[in-house]
């Protein structure tokens, strides 16, 4: 009994034992990890202080700076902003003045196509009394029989008269009578070139032009080169501008030496500005 009491003993000596063992070593690991965390935590305070210094250095520089940029950049912004107005402004400007020079240019060839027009009644009624005092001062041909040389040319003055009077109706009538009774006169060229006139004068440019181009189905026709510069004034009166262009050139091609050659010329020009 007191041997089984004495091993019991033995038996908590030796835990005792155990347990003070693992203590002592224990509270020596414990020791070596604090005296480990308190050389992090002063090397990290180094670390901090360090930190703190270069911001009370750096952080006013970082902020003139910061500053002076925002400064710079509100100054360029309005730089920018009197630099693009003014650049509108002047971008208005010369919208204005490329309208004014348009509106310049057509109020020019506006008034150029009036006084073409103008030009060209004068020059007609010119060319008709000329005929007309020509007629008048030529020996009178023998009548012969139905529609005579005599009747043809008193026929002819009459409906030029209609004509110059602006009494278009009966100088259509007149002209064409003449035309259908005997295409060989030789004032049947004239009375054709009379008849678009009548048409021209009337503002049915159309009709004029078909009128215009049977003048040059005569056999040496002194008219052909009025009809030509009139067919071209036709087709411009009615807007067909490329038409026109075209005839007007066809005339500078085939009328060198016509006493109208400039005015086509001129009215070609003109109708290359558009």
């Amino acid at each position: 009994m007191m041997s089984h009491v004495f091993k019991h003993i033995l038996k908590l000596l030796a835990i005792l034992t155990f347990f003070s063992s693992f203590s002592y070593s224990q509270g020596k690991d414990v020791g070596r990890e604090l005296k480990r965390l308190n050389a992090k935590i002063d090397r990290v305070r180094v670390l901090v202080d360090s930190l703190e210094l270069d911001n009370q250095i750096l952080l006013p520089e970082l902020m003139s700076a910061f500053r002076q940029a925002v400064k710079s950049k509100a100054q360029q912004d309005s730089i920018t902003l009197v630099v693009l107005k003014r650049l509108n402004t002047l971008s208005n400007k010369i919208v204005n003045l490329e309208n004014q020079s348009k509106y310049m240019d057509s109020t020019a060839l506006e008034i150029f196509n009036k006084l073409v027009l103008v030009e060209n009644k004068i020059v007609t009624l010119t060319n008709s009394y000329n005929e007309m005092a020509q007629l008048k001062s030529s020996d009178v041909i023998s009548s012969e029989p139905q529609f005579n040389s005599a009747q043809y040319k008193e026929t002819y003055m009459q409906s030029l008269g209609y004509f110059q009077n602006q009494n278009f109706k009966s100088a259509i009538a007149g002209f064409m009578e003449l035309v259908k009774a005997d295409a060989t006169n030789d004032l049947a060229d004239n009375s054709q070139y009379w008849l678009a006139e009548c048409y021209y004068s009337q503002k049915d440019f159309k009709r004029a032009i078909a009128e215009f181009e049977k003048v040059f189905t005569y056999a040496g026709t002194d008219k052909d080169d009025d009809a030509q510069l009139k067919i071209g004034l036709s087709y411009q009166s009615i807007g067909n501008v490329d038409k026109s262009r075209e005839e007007f050139q066809r005339f500078i091609d085939y009328f060198p030496g016509s006493e109208y050659y400039p005015k086509a010329k001129e009215a070609l020009k003109q109708l290359s500005i558009k």
